[in-house]
């Protein structure tokens, strides 16, 4: 009791000094030639931050880079080895190929799911509370959703995975797909007639990409129907005055208006679908072909200890989240030149 009471002293002190050299720098501005007044205060405040982004996001970013060619000792320089072997092995590749299909499925479904839900829930009655029913999945964390979806893909020897039991009452449904109720969900490859090659991504895979759509629909839904409200109704009813349909309405005015938003949601799922991680740890914990980048990197620097090959993924998550937010960047330029004509 008494450390925590010391330490909490202690970081109330802290603040209390940098509060005090803070408004002691501030008033030194006073004494700055006033043409570089405004410049100095704006720097007294951005200071402590751009340090402490420096300190810890900069400073990291590059040292994991510079580990990223050494050996996973960190000793002996390797250059580009640790890169050649994520793409040449076949589980460290079938990560990277995991992981293009949770960007790519994960990412299309959300917004279809949440453009969908969005457009259809306008104006129904209890709008609001089917909004906040669909938004529930959002408020509980990944590991959460993994928790919960496990039930549902729960094979034997447990006898209460949701999915099992509805395959199981579906007349003439094969033992591959499920028809005798025990199918291991989060395990087999492959489904019916349907067998993945080793180092490409399967059925198991796809199955955890529905729980991080689950996960994520009801945050993309919140989102487009705030952008759709902000339509203005001028563009609708002229669009109906020259005999547009609901629907030609919806694909031609509102669609192209809310464009920005509907990157920017992309965007937000898209890397966190890059960086899946949560459910995967939750659920299968990355065996049976279901590794991820993100989880491979988690295993490989703080399970194995191979600092060389675990920098060079973390490496390899930024390279791919980078241009997803260049492409958000413009997107987000053309709206608002779009906006400004």
């Amino acid at each position: 009791m008494i450390e925590v009471i010391v330490s909490l002293a202690v970081v109330i002190a802290g603040l209390a000094v940098l509060g005090v050299v803070l408004a002691a720098l501030y008033q030194v501005g006073a004494y700055v030639p006033r043409h570089l007044q405004e410049g100095f205060r704006s720097w007294v405040f951005l200071g402590p931050a751009v340090f402490l982004v420096a300190v810890g996001l900069l400073v990291p970013a590059i040292r994991t880079i510079y580990l990223s060619f050494f050996d996973d000792a960190s000793k002996k320089f390797v250059g580009v080895d640790n890169y050649v072997d994520i793409f040449s092995g076949r589980n460290t590749r079938l990560t990277v190929f995991n992981s293009f299909l949770w960007v790519v499925v994960g990412t299309a479904l959300t917004v279809i799911v949440g453009l969908t839900i969005a457009r259809f829930a306008e104006g129904m009655r209890a709008e609001k509370v089917a909004k906040s029913a669909i938004f529930i999945p959002a408020a509980i964390s990944l590991v959460g959703a993994g928790v919960i979806w496990g039930f549902v893909y729960a094979g034997p020897p447990f006898n209460n995975g949701l999915l099992n039991r509805v395959t199981s009452i579906i007349p003439g449904l094969p033992t591959s797909m499920g028809g005798d109720g025990q199918r291991i969900w989060m395990v087999e490859r492959g489904f019916g007639p349907l067998t993945p090659p080793q180092g490409f991504p399967g059925v198991n895979t796809l199955l955890l990409i529905v729980i991080f759509i689950w996960a994520s629909s009801g945050f993309a839904t919140v989102v487009f129907s705030a952008a759709i409200k902000g339509v203005p109704e001028a563009l609708i009813e002229a669009a109906k005055v020259d005999g547009a349909t609901d629907r030609q309405v919806f694909y031609q005015v509102v669609l192209p208006y809310i464009r920005a938003t509907i990157v920017t949601v992309a965007t937000v799922t898209a890397i966190g679908g890059l960086k899946a991680f949560d459910i995967v740890a939750a659920t299968t914990g990355g065996k049976f072909g279901t590794s991820t980048i993100a989880n491979e990197f988690f295993v490989t620097k703080f399970v194995q200890g191979r600092n060389g090959l675990g920098s060079a993924l973390a490496v390899l998550i930024f390279v791919l989240v980078t241009p997803i937010i260049v492409m958000n960047r413009r997107a987000q330029q053309r709206a608002e030149e779009m906006m400004g004509a």
